[in-house]
């Protein structure tokens, strides 16, 4: 069992009481998270001589209802006002779009979208979006961009308001959908989360501004895999999972070229009583099963 996997201690307590039929699972929250990639040797850091392709990550702050402490991309629920008209778009229309994502109409494909495109801005400063189809922004650091990405985060500007007030269309075409997971029925908190990656755009930098991490950096997937194998990160099943598939890539363009490819059936825990035991496990990814006493106190730690 890797050590760096997550199991929060009320987890068996909550599988029996949703086998017993004492629970009710909690209708899953759409959301979207980046793998924004960047080619080692550019962006300006020190890279240690990696090659291939780094991943932005941030720490979740501990105090964070969800995932605290795992390490994890930018990303969050969809706003209900994503998809309450339609925006500028670049790329794939959105029937294309919806039928990638597996939802049933163009506007549910525009929020999944909108969330990652404005989560990323929102958690890294990193806007996918120019004035025109071929087009990105450069610069997004100055302070008209930092009271836009505040209000943002805050609610108080929209997504639509947003791009509409700059004269920007949504570049969807620099994003590439990877995989789906949603949150176990036993969990609290539920996401139904799709995955993206991206490369980072010419002439923009990330910068440390998520009010929910308390640390970011760039990382090589197979370095922030083995990080979590030695116990040293904290990650939940679908960032390593995701890490893992992005390793064999040499760039970032080669990544999201890869992208298209990738299934995006939806991935959910089980839960099952097995003689003594609860089997915990993700079907298809048995490296994160795992098994807990069917009766006594909940204590699943990892």
């Amino acid at each position: 069992m890797s050590q760096g996997q997550w199991y929060p201690p009320e987890w068996p307590d909550r599988i029996r009481a949703l086998a017993a039929g004492e629970l009710t699972a909690v209708a899953p929250r759409r959301a979207a998270t980046v793998m924004l990639l960047r080619d080692a040797g550019t962006g300006g850091g020190a890279d240690g001589g990696t090659t291939g392709p780094l991943v932005h990550m941030l720490r979740r702050r501990t105090s964070m209802a969800f995932a605290g402490g795992m390490y994890a991309y930018p990303g969050g629920g969809v706003d209900p006002r994503d998809d309450d008209r339609l925006i500028g778009w670049a790329g794939p229309p959105l029937e294309q779009w919806a039928a990638r994502l597996g939802v049933a109409t163009a506007a549910e494909a525009q929020a999944v979208v909108c969330a990652a495109v404005r989560e990323t801005f929102e958690e890294a400063g990193v806007l996918l979006a120019g004035p025109a189809p071929g087009a990105v922004v450069g610069d997004t650091t100055g302070d008209d961009w930092e009271a836009d990405r505040k209000a943002l985060v805050a609610r108080d500007l929209s997504f639509a308001d947003f791009l509409e007030r700059r004269g920007l269309v949504l570049r969807s075409d620099l994003l590439g959908a990877w995989a789906r997971w949603i949150t176990p029925e036993f969990e609290p908190r539920r996401y139904d989360t799709w995955f993206f990656v991206a490369a980072l755009p010419e002439g923009q930098r990330t910068r440390d501004v998520s009010t929910e991490a308390d640390r970011t950096e760039w990382i090589a997937p197979g370095e922030a895999a083995r990080r979590y194998d030695a116990g040293e990160l904290l990650m939940m099943p679908p960032t390593v999972t995701t890490l893992r598939a992005l390793t064999p890539y040499r760039t970032a363009a080669e990544a999201l070229g890869a992208a298209e490819g990738q299934d995006l059936a939806p991935v959910l825990a089980q839960a099952r009583l097995e003689g003594g035991e609860l089997v915990l496990s993700w079907p298809g990814y048995e490296e994160f099963t795992r098994h807990v006493p069917a009766a006594g106190p909940g204590g699943g730690g990892a």
